[in-house]
């Protein structure tokens, strides 16, 4: 491993935030999945969920809608809710669904400084009942045409672009979240997958 590189993958290391993530449910389009992929790693997600129960999981993603994201970000796949969210609620305190409904805060109104899980569901019915059952509370996106609701995978990046303004302003990019065994950990990997690449 070069010096250049190993400064890089130091440089994202320190900056992953372990105390956010997404989660996304039966979203159709890999397409989409892949865009969500590549925004989690641009704001430093570690890990995103997606819950496949009604529809086959994807295995692979699109390299060109996620410019290889995937390799940096950590996906689990699951196809039972219960055992996602048995999953989530162990290293998250909050889990909020994007859901339109009488109850629904702004996003600008949450506390995205709290580990904190976003849920965003399918391109046609949302976020299921059951999921919706779960969650701690629903955001809605503010928003002033007459579409009431935004592709997937935009949803998505402003919602985590809005962590990430809280996070900048209470200094969380300023300490570095993860251990130093996890860092050296990953560093290994990143670099075992370059390898294989390479050959």
């Amino acid at each position: 491993m070069t010096p250049e590189r190993k400064n890089r993958l130091e440089f994202v290391l320190n900056n992953r935030q372990n105390d956010l993530t997404v989660i996304l449910e039966n979203v159709f389009d890999p397409h989409n999945v892949s865009a969500v992929i590549r925004t989690c790693d641009a704001v430093g997600i570690m890990e995103i969920y997606v819950l496949n129960t009604i529809i086959p999981n994807h295995f692979r993603y699109n390299d060109y809608a996620s410019s290889s994201a995937s390799k940096w970000v950590k996906i689990h796949r699951y196809n039972n809710t219960e055992a996602c969210f048995e999953a989530v609620r162990k290293k998250y305190k909050y889990i909020y669904s994007t859901h339109l409904n009488e109850g629904a805060k702004g996003l600008y109104e949450l506390d995205l400084t709290q580990p904190t899980a976003l849920v965003f569901g399918n391109e046609r019915f949302g976020v299921s009942p059951e999921l919706l059952n779960l969650c701690d509370g629903n955001f809605i996106i503010p928003q002033a045409g007459m579409i009431r609701s935004l592709n997937i995978s935009v949803a998505c990046a402003v919602s985590v672009y809005e962590a990430f303004r809280q996070k900048n302003i209470q200094q969380h990019y300023n300490q570095r979240k993860i251990t130093t065994s996890e860092q050296q950990e990953l560093l290994k990997l990143w670099d075992e997958e370059r390898l294989e690449n390479e050959i």
